[in-house]
């Protein structure tokens, strides 16, 4: 059947840039949070490591929803250039402070965690809410299955890169990559058309955020879903996201081109 979700043509050129920029986007987040927990955990202990990316999530946790009501009154375009623009522009000027910097501060790394967890927690909605506007709805599952394609691959490659990154040119080098990946989602969004999108009047944003909260809370299956998703990634994303940088941390494996380096080489690259 011609359309069909098997048999349909190849998806359009802004599909392909929407999958693109997704997934640098999620690449760029893999690299942001290997790096910070890198540089939280060599400088300042995994005491520190552990309060900065909680610093990050806390924010991220807590306004997922109401990134969720941006995307439907400004649209989520809109919303996701703004959050790749100001998360792109934040991990870059990380890079340039720890180009320059001798040591880390735990004060500098707080606001930097906190500023992208409230970037990151309107992405991943507006992101969610493009695909509806991209296709017609028997595209939708093929459309599905390219974005968990490029999720997949960009946490595999994140890593990746980023230990390539730490090793070769140390922190500010691999907050540079991050902030370039961010970029080049931001320009992939930029080319990309879509009909344009009436903005919901009515309830401001805490109206709106509010009616949220009362939907999954009178909605017992939806209440369920939101609670097993929120358990699964408190249990186990953020641990195995640490989980390795800490363990580098007390093997005492170097990330730079030598294992004696200076703190200073940590920090900044050789």
């Amino acid at each position: 059947m011609t359309g069909s979700v098997l048999t349909g043509p190849m998806p359009t050129g802004r599909v392909l840039r929407w999958v693109l920029a997704y997934t640098c986007s999620v690449s760029g987040d893999s690299v942001y949070f290997v790096t910070l927990s890198w540089a939280a955990t060599r400088q300042l202990g995994p005491g520190a490591a552990g309060a900065v990316l909680a610093a990050g999530a806390t924010p991220r946790a807590l306004l997922m929803l109401g990134g969720g009501v941006a995307a439907d009154r400004y649209g989520p375009r809109r919303v996701l250039i703004g959050s790749d623009l100001v998360r792109c522009l934040l991990v870059l000027a990380a890079a340039a402070a720890a180009a320059a910097a001798r040591d880390v501060h735990l004060w500098a790394l707080l606001p930097l965690a906190v500023g992208f967890g409230i970037a990151d927690a309107l992405f991943m909605p507006a992101v969610g809410a493009l695909p509806p506007l991209l296709v017609p709805p028997e595209q939708l599952a093929r459309v599905q299955g390219m974005r968990v394609l490029g999720v997949r691959t960009a946490n595999l490659a994140g890593p990746v890169l980023a230990g390539a990154a730490l090793g070769s040119v140390g922190v500010a080098g691999a907050f540079g990559l991050a902030g370039v990946l961010f970029g080049a989602s931001l320009v992939m969004l930029l080319m990309l058309r879509i009909p344009p999108v009436a903005a919901e009047a009515g309830a401001g944003l805490l109206g709106q955020f509010r009616e949220g909260l009362r939907y999954v809370r009178h909605h017992t299956r939806l209440r369920r879903l939101v609670v097993v998703i929120a358990l699964s990634e408190l249990c186990f994303s953020g641990p195995v996201a640490a989980a390795a940088v800490l363990l580098v941390a007390e093997r005492q494996w170097s990330g730079g081109p030598s294992a004696g380096s200076s703190a200073r080489s940590a920090w900044a690259g050789p």
